[in-house]
C-alpha cells in the first residue's frame, strides 16, 4: 500500500466506475425521493459557498441507505446579475465593454460563456464525488423549464400575487439597471 493517498490517480477512475453502474441515478425500486439542485450561476469557477451542496448529496445517499429510490437533479442558471458582471469583467481583459454589442449579439456571447463555463462547474462537482444524476441535468433556458415559468407566472398574476406598483428596488450604479 502507498504511503501517501494521490487523489489524481483514482478519484477519476472511482466516479467513471460509478457513472458506467448506474450509481448516480436513482434506483427501480423505492419510494421516490427527490432532490433539485438549486442551480448555481454558470459565471465562474465554484467557490466556498458552493460547499453547502454537500447537504443535498449526503440526504441523497442517506435516503438511498434507506430503501428509497432518490435522486438528486443538477441544474445550471443561464442568467443573473453575477453572470453578467463576471462577463464584462471578461470583456474588460480584452479592452473591450457590453456597450460594444448590440443587445442579440451581447446576449449571445453571455450564452456561449455560460455554456463554457457549465461543463467546467459540473467537472469541479463530479470531482468533489457528488452523487447527482447528470444525464437529466436542467437548464433554466430548457424550453420545458421556460414554460413552467410562463404558467406559473401567468397563474399568479391571475390570483393576484403578482402586481405592479411603486416600491424601492436594487440598482446598480455601475451598469445602470
Amino acid at each position: 500500500m502507498d504511503k501517501q493517498y494521490l487523489p489524481n490517480e483514482h478519484e477519476q477512475r472511482i466516479y467513471a466506475f460509478w457513472e458506467k453502474n448506474g450509481f448516480t441515478q436513482a434506483p427501480e425500486k423505492g419510494k421516490p425521493y427527490t432532490i433539485l439542485m438549486p442551480p448555481p450561476n454558470a459565471n465562474a469557477s465554484l467557490h466556498a459557498g458552493h460547499g453547502m451542496y454537500v447537504i443535498d448529496d449526503i440526504m441523497t445517499r442517506y435516503k438511498r441507505l434507506q430503501g428509497y429510490s432518490s435522486v438528486w437533479i443538477p441544474g445550471m442558471d443561464h442568467a443573473g446579475f453575477e453572470t453578467q458582471y463576471v462577463y464584462e469583467k471578461h470583456l474588460a481583459k480584452q479592452k473591450k465593454s457590453r456597450m460594444d454589442f448590440d443587445r442579440k449579439t451581447l446576449y449571445d456571447n453571455i450564452h456561449t460563456f455560460v455554456q463554457e463555463n457549465s461543463g467546467l462547474i459540473y467537472q469541479q462537482f463530479k470531482k468533489l464525488g457528488f452523487l447527482a444524476d447528470w444525464q437529466r441535468s436542467v437548464f433554466t433556458l430548457d424550453d420545458h423549464v421556460l414554460m413552467r415559468v410562463f404558467e406559473t407566472f401567468a397563474r399568479m398574476e391571475k390570483e393576484g400575487l403578482v402586481y405592479r406598483d411603486d416600491y424601492i428596488v436594487n440598482y446598480c450604479i455601475h451598469c445602470g439597471t
